[in-house]
Formats: structure tokens, C-alpha cells, sequence
């Protein structure tokens, strides 16, 4: 009876292990269809200024920049929004970005084996920028 119980125990582990990542990879497809709507998104936005350009252009009409800031805000916004999701998507991964080259290294790297830049853990930058804030 042990034997069947270990197997068992093996199966059990096996399917948790296989239901984590099952998950984990449906999130990381989910934010990724997020970032391609953005993405989509951004490039409308990009066609609309430049067809209100070139229609300013045809009539001869000076180009208020006024007319152009709500479009160029949700673009800002947009773009946030992508880096968010590229965030979760590398807290999925359990990795980070290095600051200097934006390599994918993972969270207790010391040094990024991309160009060899010294990372700060969490913990550290938390103190830099409560430092920074109190000076």
C-alpha cells in the first residue's frame, strides 16, 4: 500500500506543479493580448493626428497644438499601461529588468549577465528613493 500512496503523492505534486504553470502561462497570454490592444490602440491614435495634420495641411490652417494634446495624453496613458503589464509579466516569470541594458535576469542576480551593470535588490532602491524623498 506505501507504494501506491507515494505514487500517489507523485501524481498529486505533478498536477499542482502542472496547474501552476497552466495558470501562470494563461495570465502571461492574457496580459500579452492586453498589450497588443494598447499597442493597436496607440497606432490609431498615431493615424488620427496624422490625418487631422495633413487636413490642417490641405487648407492651409495653422496646427493648434491645443487640438493635439488629449491625443498625445492617451498615447502617455497607453504607454504606461504597457509597461505595467510587461511588469506583471516579469513578476509571473519571477524576473526583473536590469536597469542598464532592460535584459530579463532573474530576481536574486546580483550583476545582470547581459552587461555585467551591479542591480540593486528591492529593498535597497525602497531606501534610495525614501532618502531621496527626505533630502
Amino acid at each position: 500500500m506505501e507504494i501506491f500512496e507515494k505514487i500517489g503523492d507523485a501524481a498529486s505534486k505533478t498536477y499542482k506543479f502542472t496547474a501552476e504553470k497552466t495558470s501562470k502561462i494563461a495570465k502571461e497570454t492574457k496580459i500579452k493580448m492586453q498589450i497588443n490592444e494598447y499597442k493597436s490602440n496607440i497606432k490609431d491614435i498615431y493615424i488620427e493626428i496624422g490625418e487631422y495634420v495633413y487636413q490642417k495641411f490641405l487648407k492651409d490652417e495653422d496646427i493648434d497644438s491645443k487640438d493635439l494634446e488629449q491625443s498625445c495624453e492617451e498615447i502617455k496613458v497607453l504607454s504606461d499601461n504597457i509597461v505595467k503589464c510587461k511588469d506583471e509579466i516579469l513578476k509571473l516569470r519571477e524576473k526583473r529588468q536590469c536597469k542598464n541594458c532592460y535584459a530579463e535576469i532573474e530576481i536574486s542576480a546580483n550583476y545582470c549577465p547581459n552587461c555585467g551593470f551591479k542591480q540593486e535588490n528591492e529593498e535597497q532602491e525602497e531606501n534610495k528613493t525614501e532618502n531621496e524623498e527626505n533630502n
